[in-house]
Formats: C-alpha cells, structure tokens, sequence
C-alpha cells in the first residue's frame, strides 16, 4: 500500500518531462517564428519592401540593335546582362535547370520541407535544402557574409522570408525566368542571353539540350564548372544533369546516352568593347548616348540622368548585320592583300626611312617624336602617374612584352614603344560607310582595320584630302548655273586661272597626269571619266569657287572650304562620313538627307524615349542631280571605275595577284569616282547605285605613308576593290534587295544626255590619262 503513491510520483515526474518536451518544442516554434517576424521587420539587416520586390533592381547593360533585328553589341561596366522573358527559354533549359537544381520546384512554395529536412539530418552531405526561389532571394536581395554561424542562420532565414515574399508575387515562371537573367555565367555572360551568345554564338531559343545541360550545370559554380578553362569537369557536370533529366522523365535514357557522348563545342566570342562587329561605330554610338543623355530634356521621371552601362537602354540602329558584316570581310579580305605589297616595298634595302617617302631623317624623326607625346602611354605617365619627361622618353627606349596586330593574327613580341609606334605605322588604314540615299539610314560604318589596336575612326573622325572625289561638285555646279550637258566640250589644253581673280594670289595652271594635254575637245563625261584636270579648272573658272563651295556645304559638309580655285581639284579635307552624305543627294533626285544611325531608343520597360526625326533639305533639282549621276557613271564606264566591269583588262595580272574579288564583272548602272591625292598620299572610290551609296578611303597615318608610284597607290588599286567586293557580297544575299536598275530619270528632263546625237571627233585614246590629282 504504501508503494501506490510512489507510482504516483512516478507519473507525476514523467509528465512534468513531457511538459518540458512540448514547452521546448513550441517555444523553440514560438522563438523561430518571432527571430522570422524580427527578420521580416528589419532587424537583422535591411529587407526589400514590396515595392523593391514589385521591381527588383539589377544592372542591366544598354543594347544596340541593328536593322534587321540582331545585336551588334553592348555597353556595361562590370555586368554584361540583358533579360529575356520565359517565352525565349527553350523548354529543355527550364526542365535541366529544375532537374539539377530543383526537382519539386513546380510542387513547393519558396521552401522545400522535405529539401531542409535532409539537409538538417544528413548535414547537406546528401544535397542542400536552397530551392531555386531561394537562391534567386540570395542573387537578388542578400550579402555575402563571414562563416559565423550566427550569421548564416540569420541569413538563410532571410532568404527563406525573401522567397516566400517572391513565391506570392512572382509566378513559377517569371521566378526561374528572373533566376536565369540574373546568374553570372563567368566571362562576363551575365545572364543566360549573354552566356547563350558568347558561349556557342546564338539566341537562348536557339539552344540544343546537351548545351542547356551545360548552363545549368554551371548553376552550381560557373566559375568551376568553366567550359573554357575545364571542359572535361563542365562536360562530366553536363552529363550528371543530362542523368537527372533522364531520372525525371524530362528525356528517355536512348536520349541520354547519345547526348552524353557528344562533346562540348563551344562558339566562344567575348562581348568586349573592342572586339566584335561593328565596333568603330559601337564606338561612335557611345558618344553619341552620352551627348543624348548629357541633354536636359533627356531625363528619367524622377529627374536621374540615365545611366548607358546600368539602364538597359535598347537603341535600335539601322545598321544591318549582314551588311556590315560584309563590309567588314571587304576590307580584310583587300587590306591584307594590299599591306603585304606595301612591306614588300618598304623593307630596309628598298627605303631606308620605312613606312615614310620622301623625307630627311630629321624630318622622320620629328614625326616619330610628335607621334611619342601623342600616344595613350605618354598622356597616362604624365597625367596619372606624375612622371617627369625625362622619365617618360626613358621608358618608350626600354623593351616590354607586348601583344601586336598582325594580318596573321595577334604576335607576342618584346619591343620597346618606340619601335611598337614605328611598327604600327607601316599599316594602312580604312574607312568605309554605306548608306540607304533615301532615307539617309547608315547600312555599314567600318572606321579601321582592327579596332582593338587601331581606336582612330576613318570614318567619322579621319578628314583626309578628297582628291578627284570633289570634282562631281564643279561639275555640278556647272550643270546648275550654266546649264552644261555632258555633251559639252571642252579643250584639253593647260588652263590657268589669273591671278587675283578669286583671291588667289599667283596664277593658278594646274597640270594633267604627267604633264599630258591631247589638245582634243573632250566632252564633259569623258573629262570626269579621265578625271582630267585641265577640264575641272575651266569649269571652276568659268561658275567661280565660291559657289561651288556652297554647293558643297549644302551637301551636309561641315568642313571649312576655302572658295579659292584649287578646291576644284580635291585639296580640302572630307570625313567619309561626309563625303557618303553629299554623294547620296545625286542618288536622291538632288534631296539631302543627313545620315541616320540611331532610329530609337526605349528604356528597360519599352519606352520610347527617343525617334529620330529626318533632316532633309533640297539642294539642287532632280535634273542637276541625274545628269550629275549619268557623268559619274561614265567613270564606271571608261574611266578608273571601268576595271569594275568584266571585260576590263583581262589579262591584267597585278589585279589577279594583289587586288580581291577581281574580275569583278559587274554589269549594272553604277556611278562612281575615284580619288586619289598627291604622291598616293590618299586613295578614294565612292560607289553609287539607286539604292545605296558607299564610300571608301585608304592611305598611311601620315601623308608621307604611301605607295611609291601610281599602280598600286591610286584609287581605283586601294579603295575600289573593297567597294567591289563588298557590293558582290551583297548582291549575293539575295534578300537585301540592292538595286541593279537604271537611276530614276526625272520626267521632265531638258539636258541633253545621248552624246550619239552630238558628233564627236578626236577622242581619246584608252589609257592616255593616268588619274592622280593635287
């Protein structure tokens, strides 16, 4: 009897454990629950509000657009991303992603119960507990923090709370979507649409399964998992995501097998500033953003300036991909031909002051020495390292490793800067634009011929001497204000203009290539055919330069013009910018057209924050500008254009060994002129048809570059070529539509242009004239 009570002790003993047990376990509940609320408030550290979720904030880089919908590339300081939405994700990427990464990713809330729950009692040893919402929280709203226990507790519970917040204000999909936009893909691919296009060269929606397999396997460490640096350990990770693909039905085993054996190909092309397509006028483009975003007028809503590498800016361009990316291939193609005939010319036993003609030594010397102090390194030692001059001209005498260009490709090579500055010095440079005449869009703008190591745009910054380009202009002139046809003859004999008569001190008698005059009456389409100069001085003596130079600044010439007699033969300095959108008023019934490179511009969310406006003025009638056209396609006829056509010089062999493309066997309309300056200082062609208008110059960095003689340094040999291969490129690509018909006649068209109707006697002969202008 009296053990009774000591059972009831017993009992009572019991419970009050079971008491503790259930007090523990709910105030441990009560206690996580109350750390989540003291999280979810801010206490531990700043949490995103609903607005900052409705919108989270990622860098995001400025994209350029061409025409036909392509990207030419990207402006971003540290975070090269661009996002794409769910529709643009393959389907197989989603499935390889939650098949590695998430597999109940589509069943849970934010938190996988079961996922935390093997992971507290294997101790992550049997995979983590983060759902792919969760580690969105982590990319998007959390800090990196130290291995303090505390502390990482504290941050797991925020990612828990920040993914539970996503789940209810995020679909599945536009949490995934959002995920993959937002991963650093390593090579500076930040998101999958930079990783799809530097990795293996294509749109996300273009991806194969074994290549979705391979992003999603870096998801687990991109850095590691590097299909550039370990392509064996990303092709074993690759294939351990293709295994669970298969494990969850996403593709049979027959599947898996066949994609698990192939290798991983990559098409790998970093997105840099300076490589790529179209980077002179990426180049061109930014100052152009940061002039538009410099204006007051151009603000975001709250009054921010925008920021091109952060905002995700779109520009839409009206370059076109294929088309620069064959004027791109043209000039390498020509300029690789052409520079080995230039070192060919210019070893040591053939001239001693290589790449200069015709200069003393002193005078090599004082033009090495301006380049010095003109270069990047002499600006950054005095700028910001403080160095005194001495010091300075010391370090371009001693020799550093170096990466140089080469047509051959990049050279690792020990030299010192000042030889590096010689070095870069023998080759000739290009600049070349195409544009639509009509609507002034700019097709093509290739500034040089490596941009990484030649940063110097021939197109719109290079002003170079235009030679027999500026002629069309005299005869312009000459059409418009006395009503001259290309009938009109003229005699080929010396012509001086007088002194004092347009301002010019001395007489002014320019001399005929070589010194030749066929004393013969040439018709005005066979003078600019032959690019005879003693016609062009008639004729400016005749309207007086001070028209001409106007006609010149109406054409969109911002250049200053001197109005004295000596322009009529090209000596004012053009852009090839400028020189595209002058000629392509003759192509536009004699309308102007200021050229066009950007035709809108929106923000991240698609709105249009800019549309380009045409500028357009007329300049002359439709009647000037196709007779204008018909002169200038006698050029392409009979003159230095006419190797364009198939039956011109067959047999030539300097055109089969050293000029590309050639026979280029063209058959079409074309109007042109060819350039070229003295001693072969510049070489010029612009090239017209209906449609489009492209200009293209050659020379040295400096005038005293150049060929020695006429064969290979004029240009028709330097810069028609290039013209001539890119438009048999194009006309190749069926889909651009690139005209091959007749240029519109104006319907009431009153000058005579059917020189048959005209008796014509003591024609020249073929070949009597060499173009070369001063």
């Amino acid at each position: 009897m009296e053990k009774k009570p000591a059972k009831k002790d017993k009992k009572r003993g019991f419970g009050k454990y079971i008491k503790w047990f259930w007090g523990l376990f709910f105030g441990g509940i009560a206690l996580a629950g109350l750390f989540f609320l003291l999280a979810s408030w801010g206490l531990f550290g700043t949490m995103p509000t609903f607005e900052v979720l409705e919108n989270p904030q990622t860098n995001l880089a400025t994209e350029i657009i061409s025409a036909d919908g392509k990207t030419l590339g990207k402006f971003y300081l540290n975070d090269n991303r661009t996002p794409v939405s769910y529709d643009e994700l393959p389907d197989h990427l989603v499935k390889a992603v939650v098949a590695v990464e998430d597999e109940r990713y589509f069943k849970h809330s934010g938190i996988d119960a079961r996922g935390t729950l093997r992971a507290i009692v294997f101790l992550g040893k049997k995979g983590g507990a983060s759902t792919l919402t969760q580690q969105l929280a982590k990319q998007l709203f959390t800090e990196k923090v130290s291995n303090n226990i505390v502390a990482r507790v504290i941050q797991k519970m925020k990612e828990w709370i920040i993914a539970v917040r996503l789940e209810r204000q995020y679909t599945k999909e536009e949490i995934i979507t959002m995920y993959l936009n937002i991963y650093d893909f390593d090579n500076m691919a930040d998101g999958i649409r930079s990783a799809s296009r530097i990795y293996f060269g294509k749109e996300p929606g273009d991806l194969k399964i074994e290549e979705s397999a391979m992003f999603a396997g870096m998801l687990q460490n991109s850095s590691y998992y590097s299909p550039v640096r370990r392509p064996e350990l990303t092709q074993r990770r690759r294939n351990v995501v293709l295994r669970q693909m298969e494990k969850n039905d996403f593709i049979t085993e027959q599947e898996k097998d066949s994609l698990q054996n192939l290798p991983i190909k990559l098409n790998f092309n970093r997105e840099s500033h300076r490589e790529g397509l179209a980077t002179y006028f990426r180049m061109y483009l930014q100052g152009f953003l940061k002039d538009w975003t410099s204006d007051p007028e151009n603000r975001k809503p709250n009054g921010d300036k925008y920021n091109i590498f952060l905002d995700g800016l779109k520009v839409y361009t009206t370059i076109d991909y294929r088309m620069q990316k064959y004027a791109e291939e043209a000039v390498s193609e020509h300029m690789k031909k052409l520079q080995a005939e230039f070192f060919h010319q210019n070893t040591p036993d053939r001239n001693k002051t290589a790449p200069f003609l015709g200069l003393t030594q002193e005078e090599v010397d004082a033009t090495m020495e301006s380049s010095m102090k003109r270069s990047e390194r002499w600006r950054k030692m005095r700028d910001d390292l403080d160095k005194s001059e001495n010091e300075i001209r010391e370090s371009f005498k001693k020799k550093t490793e170096m990466t140089v260009f080469s047509w051959d490709g990049e050279k690792d090579t020990i030299m010192t800067p000042m030889d590096s500055i010689r070095y870069y010095k023998f080759f000739l440079r290009t600049g070349m634009m195409s544009m639509e005449p009509q609507t002034g869009h700019v097709r093509a703008w290739v500034g040089g011929i490596n941009y990484k190591h030649f940063q110097y745009d021939q197109v719109k910054q290079g002003a170079r001497q235009s030679g027999s380009t500026f002629k069309p202009f005299v005869y312009a002139t000459a059409i418009d204000q006395l009503r001259m046809s290309p009938c009109d003859r003229l005699p080929d004999v010396q012509h001086c203009v007088e002194a004092n008569k347009y301002g010019n001190a001395k007489p002014w008698c320019p001399k005929n290539a070589g010194g030749k005059y066929t004393g013969r009456m040439l018709t005005l389409k066979e003078a600019l055919a032959k690019s005879v100069n003693s016609i062009t001085a008639t004729l400016i003596d005749k309207v007086g330069p001070v028209p001409v130079s106007q006609l010149v600044k109406n054409l969109g010439v911002e250049s200053d013009i001197s109005p004295v007699p000596s322009i009529a033969l090209g000596t004012p300095d053009f852009t090839v910018y400028e020189m595209v959108g002058a000629y392509g008023t003759f192509a536009n019934q004699g309308v102007y057209v200021k050229p066009v490179m950007v035709t809108r511009i929106e923000d991240k969310n698609g709105t249009v924050l800019f549309e380009s406006v045409p500028e357009t003025r007329d300049v002359m009638s439709d009647e000037v500008a196709y007779t204008t056209v018909k002169l200038m396609e006698g050029v392409t006829q009979s003159g230095s254009g006419a190797r364009l056509r198939g039956n011109w010089a067959v047999n030539n062999t300097f055109y089969k060994e050293i000029v590309t493309g050639y026979p280029y066997e063209f058959t079409n309309p074309i109007a042109g002129k060819t350039g070229t300056t003295q001693n072969q200082s510049d070489g010029w062609f612009m090239g017209m048809v209906p449609n489009l208008v492209t200009g293209v110059w050659v020379g040295g960095e400096d005038r005293a570059i150049h060929f020695r003689g006429i064969k290979y340094g004029q240009g028709a040999s330097m810069a028609l070529p290039i013209w001539a291969v890119y438009m048999k490129k194009c006309y190749a690509d069926k889909e651009l539509g690139i005209s091959k018909e007749d240029f519109r006649e104006p319907e009431d068209l009153s000058i005579e242009l059917d020189c048959s109707k005209v008796p014509i006697s003591g024609e020249p002969e073929e070949g009597d004239f060499e173009e070369i202008d001063f």
